[in-house]
């Protein structure tokens, strides 16, 4: 009995750190030109591309190195768990349909950091994503904001009078 009761005490922590990560849902990628959806599938985890912020609301959906379209591409469908915050599987990279290897886990400010890699972890790089809490429409497309100078610009009553 008191062996049962210590491994479930030890196992306590692991289980708590499993719970506690959660890595489902929308990120908006390091560049900001897509939002990625992170799903729970064959129990670990996938991801897609939800949405692609274009520059222009008459810009084409980017297409993939076989000339798809990109919304909805799977990127990652293999990221097993292998700690307890630690996913590791293969990323496809859409522009010319090569794999790498591949690392997710959260960091420390929730933020999602994804590593990719050829071969070995060591020899590679880290992206960070940040939790998106918008909506994606099913085509897509999102128009990248406006930058304050170009709003100025466009709506002139929008630009601030000093005098005031």
């Amino acid at each position: 009995m008191f062996r049962i009761l210590a491994a479930v005490l030890l196992l306590l922590p692991l289980a708590a750190a499993r719970a506690s990560t959660d890595l489902t849902g929308l990120w908006l990628t390091r560049d900001h030109d897509g939002i990625m959806a992170v799903t729970d599938c064959d129990g670990g985890l996938c991801v897609e591309i939800a949405g692609v912020i274009l520059d222009h609301p008459n810009d084409p959906t980017p297409t993939d190195y076989r000339g798809n379209s990109q919304c909805h591409l799977r990127l990652i469908a293999d990221a097993g768990q292998i700690g307890a915050n630690l996913w590791k599987g293969h990323i496809l990279d859409p522009r010319n349909g090569r794999v790498f290897g591949v690392e997710l886990h959260q960091d420390p400010n929730g933020n999602l950091a994804l590593r990719g890699f050829l071969a070995v972890a060591l020899f590679g790089e880290t992206q960070t994503w940040t939790r998106y809490h918008g909506t994606v429409p099913k085509d897509c497309r999102l128009l990248a904001p406006l930058p304050p100078d170009a709003k100025a610009a466009q709506y002139p009553s929008a630009r601030k009078d000093p005098t005031r």
